[in-house]
């Protein structure tokens, strides 16, 4: 039996489908095309910081970006710390999915609990990280001493990362949790009793047949957490770090903010902010390119 043919939607003036998506066009246009444009544009300048005059400097501002010891290190962290948040967020976010889609009795009480930290805003979760983890006050801190370790977040380098983690992960849990569970949940129902019957091991069965039916929701939470943890954590480290003492650990886009804002080196913070778009731009090419040949979409 043949299936019916799609419908078309049709319109009696050609211009009415523009007129649709107008407003966004409008909306990626004016925040996304301009501001893009006008970085580009700032990053082979050297501007005035109260916009009275600009210098063609050509790649000069890219030279002394790359050859800067410190946007070299400060890129290496920011590696790490992207690296490290995606793995770990993925894999707690897809732990309590996994438990959540166990649950009977409850369940919505307990997949709204884990749902609602995803409401709050990256400044205020860094502000609930900064009472969390201060020294006097801190019940992380408090902890801590317990075992003779004197954390001291705002001082101590790896103290410091290690709060930025931890507060940045337990942000983006809910997120992939949800996806998660969704895509648990859309398993059906004669494939889980066909992979029980056939392994008895919860892991064989998890490993074998489930996982593989959530390689593209893991395929999509991969690159959304990979761009999280790039520029979604600007509010969290900014919180976290303001006003602290100068060895603290940033990222790339915090310090394209540092440089542009505090240090009013507008050309320089754009040729840091183009560097970083590269990026982010080579890094998901080579993430459809490569990673998407191995998921399979039913």
């Amino acid at each position: 039996m043949r299936s019916a043919p799609a419908k078309r939607v049709q319109f009696d003036r050609p211009l009415t489908p523009w007129a649709f998506v107008l407003p966004q066009l409008l909306v990626v246009g004016v925040f996304f095309y301009w501001p893009s444009v006008q970085a580009v544009t700032s990053s082979f300048y050297i501007e005035d910081p109260f916009g009275f005059g600009a210098t063609f400097v050509g790649l000069e501002n890219y030279q002394t970006v790359l050859a800067s010891g410190e946007y070299r290190s400060i890129a290496g962290f920011t590696l790490f710390f992207a690296g490290l948040v995606t793995a770990l967020a993925l894999g707690a976010g897809l732990l309590l999915a996994v438990k959540a889609d166990a649950v009977i009795r409850g369940s919505a009480h307990y997949k709204t609990a884990l749902i609602s930290v995803y409401a709050i805003a990256p400044p205020v979760a860094g502000l609930i990280g900064m009472m969390f983890f201060d020294m006097h006050i801190g019940p992380f801190v408090t902890v801590a001493s317990w075992f003779g370790w004197q954390m001291q977040v705002g001082i101590d380098y790896w103290d410091t990362v290690l709060a930025l983690v931890l507060v940045s992960v337990w942000k983006q849990i809910p997120y992939n949790f949800i996806f998660f569970l969704s895509g648990l949940q859309s398993v059906p129902v004669s494939v889980r009793e066909a992979a029980a019957i056939d392994c008895r091991s919860g892991w064989r069965r998890f490993h074998t047949v489930t996982l593989p039916l959530l390689a593209p929701t893991a395929f999509f939470l991969l690159i959304i957490n990979v761009t999280y943890a790039l520029f979604d954590t600007f509010g969290i480290i900014d919180v976290m770090v303001k006003d602290k003492p100068a060895n603290n650990p940033i990222t790339l886009v915090y310090k394209v903010y540092l440089d542009g804002f505090k240090g009013n080196d507008i050309g320089g913070s754009a040729a840091q902010s183009v560097i970083l778009m590269g990026v982010v731009f080579a890094l998901t090419i080579l993430q459809f390119r490569f990673l998407e040949k191995r998921i399979h979409y039913g």
